[in-house]
């Protein structure tokens, strides 16, 4: 079988990238986090997506997919450790001076926020989220993405129309 006719979804040749490309796309996320877990944690996620769109992935350009996906997931987590970081920020008072049922439809609203931005597609959450929450510019995030700014600015329009259709009064 010649390498361009490999086929990723083939059990073997799946096995081999893994054997392959996992210390390299581990030691990536591992350079960029510190964390041994993360980034095995990481690597093992990246190649679950890669078992998943093994018919999209053409078998030349899988370290590259992998690579994406690793650096993908990784931003997705620290952007969701930045989220709880800045919640975590804000003052809790000991007294509640806010009424039961104002404390009750923050708490719906919260949850129907983090609900619809979880149903955002990847790029759109990324982008949604380095620039929300990271206070990335537009330019920032395409360079960091790789992408232009006007994929940037459609992504993000796409994320807010969406998030504005599943919760009312944002």
């Amino acid at each position: 079988m010649t390498q361009s006719s490999k086929s990723v979804c083939e059990q073997p040749v799946f096995t081999k990238l893994f054997e392959t490309h996992a210390e390299d796309i581990r030691n990536f996320i591992y350079y960029k986090c510190g964390n041994k877990e993360q980034a095995e944690d990481v690597m093992q996620e990246a190649f679950i997506k890669l078992w998943d769109n093994c018919k999209k992935v053409i078998f030349e350009r899988t370290k590259g997919f992998l690579c994406t996906v690793a650096n993908n997931l990784f931003l997705n987590q620290v952007a969701h450790k930045k989220v709880r970081l800045e919640y975590s920020k804000i003052p809790r008072s000991t007294k509640n001076i806010e009424s039961p049922d104002y404390v009750m439809e923050e708490k719906e609203f919260m949850d129907k926020l983090q609900n619809a931005i979880a149903e955002l597609s990847d790029g759109q959450r990324e982008v949604f989220l380095l620039n929300r929450i990271d206070k990335k510019t537009y330019n920032e995030i395409a360079e960091m993405l790789d992408i232009s700014v006007k994929a940037v600015e459609k992504r993000m329009h796409n994320a807010l129309k969406q998030l504005r259709k599943l919760v009312k009064n944002i």
